[in-house]
């Protein structure tokens, strides 16, 4: 909910809606069902705030930003952390730039999300506020070895990084950008590749104790540009008949 802010020259292309006059000039149609978000986020604020209380919150915020400055104190050795306070703490939230890391080895931002997915993880926000980063929020509800096993994550990561700096992987054929791994390419008979199946699938011993197997590898930019839907068209609920057979009439069958 609230305003959405752009530069002066984006405006002209505002989206537009088909039954609320919004929009620019020159829209580039309609982007959502609610022209101005979704209602039901702020029942969900409300029932956050009134359930934790006033001291609820500020416990819960300072157990934030506590994980956070925990996870980026553990982190920092391995990545280079991006826009931190003067004291080198950071709010709720904290950002791993990984543009030095791309200039070396060619291994991205976008890589080390696909990685994250063979250890069980989703990945952080990914390029945002600054391109080429990572953007870790661990909140008030990640518990101290949630966090622990995702930091080790990271931190092998960075290891198999390591290894395409110092030439022991070749850039176009490591760990990274091949994953993530699906369960049918570690099943092949071929195995083209100068790492284990069981590091590419089991990089680490816990990983094997709830093991989540991901799809393969999906081209994120064409994803967002390109509408792909599953459901069947339209068309083919023209022929389906349903006959709903009235509650009352049910009873009196029964009777």
């Amino acid at each position: 909910m609230g305003p959405i802010g752009v530069a002066k020259h984006l405006v002209p292309f505002m989206p537009s809606h088909p039954v609320v006059p919004c929009g620019g000039d020159d829209p580039l149609g309609p982007i959502a069902a609610a022209p101005w978000g979704s209602a039901s986020i702020l029942p969900i604020t409300y029932m956050y705030i009134k359930t934790m209380g006033s001291e609820g919150l500020k416990k819960g915020t300072a157990v934030a930003v506590l994980n956070a400055n925990y996870m980026a104190a553990r982190l920092k050795e391995a990545y280079p952390l991006l826009y931190t306070a003067p004291n080198g703490r950071n709010a709720h939230e904290f950002i791993l730039n990984i543009n030095p890391l791309k200039t070396k080895t060619g291994i991205s931002e976008k890589d080390i999300a696909k990685r994250l997915m063979d250890f069980g993880f989703h990945a952080p926000t990914m390029s945002w506020p600054a391109v080429g980063t990572l953007m870790v929020e661990p909140t008030e509800s990640e518990y101290k070895a949630e966090m622990d096993r995702y930091i080790e994550a990271l931190v092998t990561i960075r290891e198999e990084i390591r290894q395409v700096e110092d030439g022991e992987m070749p850039a176009d054929n490591n760990p990274l950008v091949n994953s993530p791994h699906a369960l049918t390419k570690i099943c092949q008979e071929e195995w083209d590749h100068p790492y284990s199946r069981e590091q590419a699938a089991f990089p680490l011993p816990w990983v094997k104790a709830a093991k989540f197997w991901p799809s393969a590898r999906v081209n994120d930019e064409f994803g967002d540009r390109n509408l792909v839907c599953s459901c069947p068209p339209m068309e083919s609920y023209e022929d389906v008949k349903i006959e709903i057979e009235a509650p009352t009439e049910r009873i009196k069958q029964k009777a």
